[in-house]
């Protein structure tokens, strides 16, 4: 949620009115997330879907959230709360001291990515808070996401690993601002801390009725685009070939994760006037009606250039054997280290006990024959890995079927988890398979460097 460059230019305006539900995917696609608010009045969010920021910063992160904003984020039901009619409601409040609290929140799930060949779809129906003029000053709601690796490290690894900025306003001033913010913490190739910007967009009636923004980030062209939308229409993309490829992919190659929020005062809204002031209001909210991901296959992935081996490496001992013409069971423990191929991988003792798969990256791949999913059924798929990549190295841990050149059927993002050995179970979803597989487990980043071990995968109904 960083700072924009200026340049006011013609609206797009189309008011819808009447609250709705997630829309159908688009052509070609498939939703993954969404959520409608239709929890009861005064109530406040499903804790399974969504996570509360408290406080001023990230755990080790930096201050004020990085941007110097004045507010406390709380997950009191004062600021956040479902308003009973399909709205979330997220309020700034000032105290008879002067001392501001709002709220932000962010999708547990920090595996919304495009697959390679595919496209990733974000979108929200949400209303600005409705004031204006000095009435507004300090005001700054926002709708974005960040790249999955700032959740285990409190985005100190930012701007590197990817801020993609949807709708941005400031002050009250009826416009939107869309952002990429990516490469180094100062200039750089992103001319940061401004970022790559839409500049300002004139938004007429955003603070006064639900409007839809949107990002689409597609892989399935060259270059790749990030493409950014105020109801429906595109008013500003960005492509790949803007930027060198390692800045590109750190920002992009990887899960995201999605947040909103009313912050208050920060250097955005200091560059338009400034503000919180004495004439700021309190109390006006930003209301959303429902936030969507949708997400479509990729195509033909290219393979690597080196040709994998298609036996065990040397120095990859499986202590489970491989089946040699049985099944496995898709709802069992698949222990990492019993494939029957691999390609860059190699096999190490695990603290877990056993065996685990380490040194794995970007082209590395697991195979594992003969996987039976029965007659259906597949709800998601659970990996237990450890990383100790450092700051900024993160990747996507994919499920593919039958070749390693089909298009995934679900990935999880993984940055690192405090070591090599420190094991945690990730979760992500997959589409519905029934019989029996050679399933795959490939790896993709956005640079070279090792980022996950694996110890099991197991599917789960």
């Amino acid at each position: 949620m960083g700072a924009a460059v200026l340049a006011v230019v013609a609206s797009v305006t189309v008011v819808a009115q009447a609250e709705a539900a997630a829309p159908a995917p688009p052509s070609g696609m498939s939703l993954v997330f969404s959520d409608d608010f239709t929890g009861a009045s005064g109530t406040g969010l499903n804790r399974s879907n969504w996570l509360y920021d408290i406080g001023t910063s990230y755990p080790g992160g930096a201050a004020n959230w990085g941007t110097g904003e004045v507010e406390t984020m709380t997950d009191s039901t004062a600021n956040v709360y479902q308003d009973g009619g399909g709205n979330l409601v997220i309020k700034p409040i000032r105290d008879s001291a002067g001392q501001w609290t709002s709220g932000r929140v962010e999708t547990q799930r920090t595996d919304f990515a495009a697959p390679a060949g595919g496209k990733l779809r974000m979108e929200a129906r949400l209303q600005q808070p409705n004031v204006s003029g000095a009435a507004a000053a300090g005001y700054w709601p926002a709708f974005w996401a960040l790249g999955a690796a700032a959740r285990p490290v409190g985005a100190t690894n930012w701007p590197s690993i990817g801020e993609w900025d949807i709708m941005e306003d400031i002050n009250g001033r009826s416009s939107v601002f869309s952002t990429l913010h990516c490469g180094t913490g100062s200039g750089g190739p992103c001319n940061e801390t401004t970022g790559l910007s839409s500049g300002e967009r004139a938004c007429s009636g955003c603070q006064t009725g639900f409007h839809t923004y949107a990002v689409e980030y597609d892989r399935s062209t060259s270059p790749e685009q990030l493409r950014f939308y105020l109801d429906g229409a595109n008013y500003f993309t960005l492509n790949s070939s803007q930027l060198d490829a390692t800045t590109w992919n750190n920002a992009t190659h990887h899960g995201m994760f999605l947040i909103l929020n009313v912050a208050i005062g920060g250097g955005f809204p200091a560059a338009f006037g400034g503000g919180p002031t004495a004439a700021t209001q309190s109390g006006v909210p930003m209301l959303v009606d429902y936030v969507a991901v949708y997400q479509s296959g990729g195509g033909t992935t290219t393979p690597p250039t080196t040709t994998p081996p298609t036996t065990t490496p040397p120095t990859s001992t499986p202590t489970t054997t491989p089946p040699t013409g049985g099944t496995r069971d898709a709802y069992g423990q698949i222990q990492a280290e019993s494939y029957n191929a691999a390609g860059g991988v190699q096999v190490e003792t695990c603290s877990e006990g056993g065996q685990d798969v380490a040194y794995v990256a970007n082209g590395d791949w697991l195979q594992f024959d003969n996987v039976n999913f029965g007659t259906g059924g597949v709800r998601d798929f659970v990996a237990r890995v450890a990383s100790g990549a450092g700051g900024g190295v993160s990747g996507l841990v994919e499920v593919r079927v039958d070749s390693r050149s089909n298009a995934p059927i679900g990935s999880f993002a993984v940055a690192s988890t405090g070591g090599w050995q420190a094991w945690t179970s990730i979760p992500g979803n997959v589409s519905n398979v029934s019989g029996t597989h050679t399933v795959y487990l490939t790896f993709t980043s956005g640079q070279p460097a090792d980022f996950v071990n694996v110890n099991w995968i197991q599917f789960r109904r």
